[in-house]
């Protein structure tokens, strides 16, 4: 029974697809892609109820899977790591358990779409040098991406990673390493919390995760070669951005 619920075929071809496209164009960059989910969901009128533990999951699949790609090339800085995910993983549990109104909901994360499409476009380049940051600095910034992580199905990932790079807290290909264990974490803590609080699980979930690891299988071969550009952060921009000024507006 619960097989046939989590695998029960509601979704159209077309959704499918765009959330394939999503975990190409996010997993290419090490990012988990749920902004992208979220995006791709907004746009085809799913619930709440739907996008929040089904983006959350995709991340996870993901993730997991460019972790494991990654792992021969050994990019983890675990003195950056470690520090982070310690602060953000409690609060993205905590942040799974809050139940939020629809609208409230569509509003946050159209805000946080938002703001995603316009980090990536300007981010032009990385700073040249690479250093440690305070430690309380380290864990305040894990503290509050990891809360909007459970909060909104986001893995805070398309936040952490400017912060990473524009403050030079470490290299591009280090970043892709730390933004996917980032995301992973703070993903199974929210998805935990979620679930720790009774809430709704979305019917025909397994489809979406299936078409998000299929994408991942392409993107994760380009990311391990470093396939990024600015052309695809100003696509991914484009597509929040439409996604954002669509869930603020049916919120209102």
């Amino acid at each position: 029974m619960v097989v046939e619920t989590v695998f029960a075929f509601q979704y159209p071809f077309i959704l499918l697809l765009a959330i394939g496209l999503m975990a190409v164009l996010y997993s290419s960059v090490g990012h988990g892609g749920a902004s992208g989910y979220l995006a791709a969901m907004a746009l085809w009128g799913l619930l709440q109820e739907e996008m929040r533990p089904a983006a959350l999951l995709m991340n996870i699949v993901v993730t997991s899977w460019l972790l494991y790609r990654f792992q021969p090339y050994k990019l983890m800085p675990y003195k950056l790591f470690w520090p982070l995910v310690i602060a953000s993983t409690p609060l993205a549990f905590i942040g799974g358990m809050v139940k939020i109104d629809t609208e409230a909901y569509r509003l946050l994360v159209g805000t946080m779409l938002l703001l995603a499409a316009l980090r990536m476009l300007m981010i032009s380049k990385v700073a040249e040098s690479t250093q440690q940051p305070a430690m309380v600095v380290i864990l305040s910034v894990g503290a509050v991406l990891g809360f909007s992580a459970g909060l909104t199905g986001i893995g805070g990932g398309v936040f952490l990673s400017p912060i990473l790079l524009l403050f030079g807290w470490c290299t591009m290909r280090q970043s892709t390493a730390v933004a996917a264990g980032f995301i992973l974490l703070n993903s199974v803590a929210g998805l935990a919390g979620y679930i720790a609080s009774d809430q709704s699980w979305p019917m025909g979930a397994g489809w979406l995760v299936s078409a998000a690891f299929v994408g991942c299988l392409f993107g994760g071969e380009l990311a391990a070669h470093r396939a990024t550009s600015l052309t695809l952060q100003k696509l991914l921009a484009a597509v929040l951005a439409i996604a954002a000024v669509k869930m603020v507006y049916t919120a209102l």
